[in-house]
């Protein structure tokens, strides 16, 4: 199909590497948009995925990424639900980046392919560490509003970002570049709330199953 792109991005070497910084970002914030997106861009002839991804322009995936893409866009809005979804999501979100890097340098010497699959999956820890700092910096504003605003701005921003990939990669993963460089100016703030999280949501848990035992 054709229907939103003549001429395909076909992305190779230098552009396959700034396609994988975005998509490896964008995982660690939303990692069924950004499968639902990679396999959209594909169905759609919009970007011609390596070999090895194809599998995420079947409709069943799509779909099945649409669904948990719906579940985590109001899931994500739902205060202390909000909480456990990160927190699950950090072994989740930092492997399919890992993933999707290996798959789309499968054509690369060994060597080369797991340091993409390394720094896929370290940029996509970073994404979510900076999703979760700016998480617990709001956590004090009026709710809903300002967790809702901050959510809906993350899976906007998935979907700008995926798409824009497409045409102008080196400007998407230089964004990226500058968003990776104010997290890790931030990283004392991201270890901390990446902490918290892990202890408030252990401390829901834990508070859940007395509830229940009582």
């Amino acid at each position: 199909m054709t229907l939103f792109a003549l001429s395909p991005m076909i992305p190779t070497g230098a552009e396959l590497s700034a396609l994988l910084v975005v998509v490896s970002f964008s995982a660690g914030l939303n990692v069924y948009a950004t499968v639902g997106m990679l396999g959209l861009l594909g169905r759609f002839n919009v970007l011609v995925l390596p070999t090895a991804l194809h599998a995420v322009q079947d409709w069943k995936i799509i779909a099945a990424c649409g669904v948990l893409f719906l579940l985590e866009f109001v899931g994500d809005k739902i205060p202390v639900f909000d909480l456990l979804w990160n927190a699950a999501h950090t072994f989740v979100r930092v492997p399919v980046a890992a993933y999707l890097a290996f798959a789309a340098t499968s054509q690369l010497p060994q060597w080369e392919q797991l340091a993409a699959t390394f720094a896929g999956g370290l940029i996509a820890l970073a994404a979510h560490g900076g999703k979760t700092a700016a998480r617990a910096a709001v956590t004090n504003s009026p709710e809903p509003v300002t967790n809702f605003a901050l959510s809906l701005g993350e899976d906007a921003l998935v979907v700008f970002l995926m798409y824009f990939a497409t045409k102008h990669p080196y400007v998407a993963s230089a964004m990226v570049f500058v968003a990776l460089c104010v997290i890790a100016l931030l990283i004392h703030y991201v270890v901390r709330a990446l902490r918290s999280m892990f202890s408030d949501a252990e401390n829901v848990l834990t508070h859940e199953h007395g509830n229940s035992v009582s």
